[in-house]
């Protein structure tokens, strides 16, 4: 099996390694990653500029590819130029943090396994409640036996998974998981106001975390309970239940005559 690597930390981050370790267990493992952290860029992708790449090596053994650009121009060019071919698997993360939520639409890590799953591969975007002693190396134990049943699973070709892992789960003598959907509760934005040295204005983001009062369970409501969560995600923004309806109604446009 031949496996593409990549996160949105940074390629010398430490979750990238821990998950490195456990998917050669599965495979051949080519990791492309960003050169520098882009967490939050979403599904950006470099055109404007050079796409600069530097191989990188750990003695004579190559580490993997860092790439001055986006988790899904790691994803592109990994697929176009290092891979020797169509890989079996594409792998993102282990993010430090999690990506449930609404924050699946702002994420590097999740853009980078949709850009994998563009390509009709296997896709599956990791992430770990952020901890300063995160537990990377069990983390990613944990995903390496969950993309295996994936694997073994699935019937309808190449799909798109989401994984989250809660820092709890890892303390649990036996976790437990959820097939949940994408909870869709926007966080409390706000911003701080303040003003610098120079007497201009500038503002912090602030974000309360999202919480989900009532309805079904969704990835939100499981992670807050100590559940590891699986979603199925799609990248089809269409909404087919309107798509009909709008055919039919009738557009009047300019006559440039």
């Amino acid at each position: 099996m031949l496996i593409l690597l990549t996160n949105d930390d940074g390629i010398y981050a430490p979750g990238l390694a821990a998950m490195e370790r456990e998917l050669e267990r599965l495979g051949e493992v080519y990791v492309v990653s960003p050169a520098t952290e882009q967490s939050g860029v979403g599904h950006s992708i470099t055109y404007l500029n050079p796409l600069v790449v530097k191989e990188l090596f750990e003695g004579h053994q190559r580490r993997g590819w860092a790439v001055e650009g986006s988790p899904a121009d790691c994803v592109k060019i990994g697929i176009f130029e290092f891979c020797p071919r169509l890989p079996d698997l594409v792998v993102s993360g282990i993010n430090g943090g999690l990506n449930a939520g609404i924050n699946v639409l702002y994420s590097g890590t999740v853009a980078a396994a949709i850009e994998g799953a563009f390509f009709d591969i296997t896709s599956v975007a990791v992430s770990l409640e952020f901890n300063e002693q995160a537990r990377f190396d069990r983390a990613a134990r944990l995903a390496r036996q969950v993309i295996e049943q994936i694997l073994a699973h699935q019937k309808a070709g190449p799909q798109l998974y989401n994984l989250n892992i809660p820092t709890a789960a890892l303390a649990a003598s036996e976790p437990e998981m959820r097939v949940v959907p994408m909870g869709l509760a926007r966080s409390g934005e706000q911003y701080e106001k303040r003003i610098d040295p120079r007497g201009r204005s500038y503002f912090w983001a602030l974000s309360d975390p999202v919480v989900q009062t009532g309805g079904p369970e969704t990835d939100v409501s499981a992670l807050r309970k100590g559940y590891v969560t699986l979603t199925p995600l799609e990248f089809d923004l269409t909404l087919r239940s309107l798509l009909a309806e709008m055919e039919q109604w009738k557009f009047e446009l300019p006559d440039w005559n």
